[in-house]
């Protein structure tokens, strides 16, 4: 975890809060996810040896994971259809035309997404839960829960983040707090501030967006705008030109961001079902060996 951590840091503010940094860290996040049955197999610490309320615990979290996943790609998926207007704006030779679709697209894009909204409410119960089980008597359950604990500490905040990116609020990022006690606390907490920090300035600035691919656009937009409002004469017309460039630039840039970044949302969500199925099929097995055992040691150490 901690060197998935450190990688996270941006080398400069100007990465933070860019599509590419975005994809970055949901990548981190599968490869934590992957990580934690990679431990379990490790530990070799069975299924059947898990108590209720951890499996429980488990599928509540990863359902929840699930649906943030659908979030994201539903706020995706309507910023590409955002970019659709730039594309026939970028090409448009009829300015009033052009004018009507920049204007739907800065409408679009301000417009805000209630899936967004529901996956800031999930996170929030998962702040309030961020400590798993107590684990009694087995030493391996207490790693596992360790570790469980760190990816979930990783993944909630992380995806505060892209809640608070894609909801334009500085309401939805929060600061976690991590005892010293675990190894990877302070490199954590480094991350974390400076993410924070960066991302509350930006907020206060009063900006269209936080997201640097949009903003970059929305700047576009901003000058072609009142220009073609205003109507464009010859003497301008290779200042427009230049312009219509930079912004058709800007959209595929944002385009191709916004699919990389679907791209990782989607192996995330991948990663969390992989799980589950994981999980559960390694109960039903559990279920057949018992059933097929009657004179299994029932005293057998139950991890709780």
């Amino acid at each position: 975890l901690i060197l998935q951590t450190n990688y996270l840091v941006p080398k400069s503010k100007d990465e933070i809060l860019t599509l590419s940094s975005m994809t970055l860290a949901m990548k981190s996040l599968c490869e934590s996810h992957n990580d934690i049955w990679t431990l379990m197999t490790a530990l070799e610490l069975p299924v059947s040896d898990w108590e209720g309320k951890w499996i429980d615990v488990y599928f509540d979290i990863s359902s929840k994971l699930l649906e943030i996943c659908n979030g994201f790609s539903s706020e995706l998926s309507r910023l590409n259809q955002g970019n659709l207007p730039l594309k026939y704006s970028a090409s448009s030779k009829q300015y009033l035309q052009a004018c009507s679709l920049l204007d739907d697209w800065r409408q679009h894009v301000s417009s805000r997404n209630p899936r967004i909204e529901k996956c800031s409410s999930m996170l929030d119960n998962l702040v309030g839960s961020l400590d798993l089980p107590k684990v009694k008597n087995s030493t391996k359950g207490k790693v596992l829960m360790q570790a469980m604990y760190g990816v979930k500490v990783k993944t909630v905040f992380i995806c505060r983040v892209f809640t608070a990116t894609f909801s334009g609020s500085s309401k939805k990022l929060s600061n976690l707090n991590v005892a010293d006690i675990h190894s990877w606390a302070p490199d954590f907490r480094r991350l974390q501030n400076l993410v924070n920090e960066e991302s509350r300035v930006r907020f206060s600035g009063g900006k269209f967006t936080v997201l640097n691919e949009l903003e970059a656009v929305d700047a576009s937009v901003k000058i072609l705008y009142p220009t073609i409002q205003a109507g464009v004469d010859t003497i301008e017309i290779e200042w427009l030109v230049k312009t219509v460039e930079e912004l058709h630039a800007g959209a595929e840039k944002l385009s191709q961001g916004n699919d990389l970044f679907a791209k990782g949302v989607d192996g995330f969500f991948e990663a969390v079902m992989t799980s589950r199925d994981t999980l559960l099929s390694s109960m039903r097995f559990d279920k057949t060996v018992n059933d097929h055992s009657p004179g299994r040691n029932r005293h057998m150490q139950v991890v709780h």
